[in-house]
């Protein structure tokens, strides 16, 4: 009782999955992908099994369309599952069961497939498929929104909007099943899902401009860091936080402690959970700053509020910041 997309990107060899639905955390059933091997979408009467035995098939070799036949001949239900799949080479196998609740049918294209049952029409997979096709130059996860805004335009799920999910993984084959998730973020229950999922894309690229920019500072290559760090905090300025570690970051590396120093009075100052932050960075020594700073940063009227804590995305031990979860 979704829409999805399944795709190959043709440049980059990046595959992904993207689907909304009204249901309640469909990003936990539906989307499955695997760097290096393919992505699948599992739906309609969902058999979750799909995913992780349709991955394991082409893992080993098998094509998708083969991996998709092989699990459907041995599925008493199959009349009422709707799947896609594509591997690693862009080949595509999809089916829509006979006895899928309608409007359900698929659409598919080179290195990609469009599905959805309990449509509200039957032009909103085409529609999935026209988008796609028309955004082709554009980063995958961006062709994969695009192809669902198409089918929210088209009219969608009949039963409205509720979740959604977005996963893209990498061309290479990793030593780990986890490794290589490029994006992987989940709308759980929300009206508006798919802006939603938009803006959390725009908060995960701009914390990986900053983390790229903890890279190339601990490589000493300070103007391609400030670059980075620039991008990133330009994608969520509202974000204290990114500001935050960028500016731990000019310190204790000693790269630019004034511009360091002045970004970090500028947060503090706005929230003073972050003076505390500080002290206790400074207290553990990781990573190393000047106790000094804190006579720069504490304010006689510190205002209250934001989110301080650790970053999503964890650390690398590249990192000089510690962040936590």
């Amino acid at each position: 009782m979704t829409y999805s997309i399944v795709a190959r990107d043709g440049k980059t060899g990046e595959m992904g999955v993207a689907v909304q639905s009204h249901y309640f955390s469909v990003g936990s059933v539906v989307p499955w992908a695997r760097a290096g091997v393919g992505a699948v979408a599992t739906q309609a009467n969902v058999d979750v099994r799909y995913g992780p035995l349709g991955l394991g098939l082409m893992s080993g070799g098998k094509a998708a369309p083969e991996a998709l036949k092989a699990l459907l001949s041995v599925d008493s239900k199959e009349e009422v599952r709707q799947v896609a799949m594509v591997d690693s080479r862009g080949s595509v196998g999809v089916h829509t069961g006979e006895k899928c609740i309608p409007c359900a049918g698929h659409a598919t294209g080179e290195g990609f497939s469009c599905q959805g049952n309990i449509m509200k029409n039957d032009r909103v997979w085409g529609a999935m498929k026209r988008a796609f096709q028309r955004s082709s130059g554009s980063p995958l996860p961006e062709r994969l929104l695009s192809a669902l805004d198409a089918a929210q335009a088209e009219g969608g799920d009949l039963r409205g909007k509720q979740s959604a999910a977005l996963l893209v993984v990498a061309p290479d084959l990793k030593p780990n099943d986890w490794e290589g998730r490029l994006v992987d973020l989940r709308i759980e229950d929300h009206p508006d899902p798919l802006g939603e999922l938009r803006r959390l894309l725009k908060y995960q690229r701009g914390y990986r401009w900053v983390d790229m920019g903890d890279d190339l500072l601990s490589s000493n290559r300070l103007e391609e860091a400030l670059e980075a760090y620039a991008k990133g905090m330009m994608m969520v300025p509202e974000e204290l936080e990114l500001k935050y570690w960028v500016a731990v970051g000019l310190l204790s590396s000693r790269k630019d402690v004034r511009r360091g120093l002045r970004m970090l009075k500028e947060v503090c100052s706005k929230d003073s959970n972050w003076v505390q932050v500080t002290e206790g960075i400074i207290s553990v020594g990781r990573p190393s700053l000047d106790p000094s700073v804190l006579r720069d940063v504490r304010s006689p009227r510190p205002r209250s509020g934001g989110r301080p804590g650790g970053s999503p995305g964890g650390a690398s031990s590249t990192r000089s910041r510690p962040r936590g979860l």
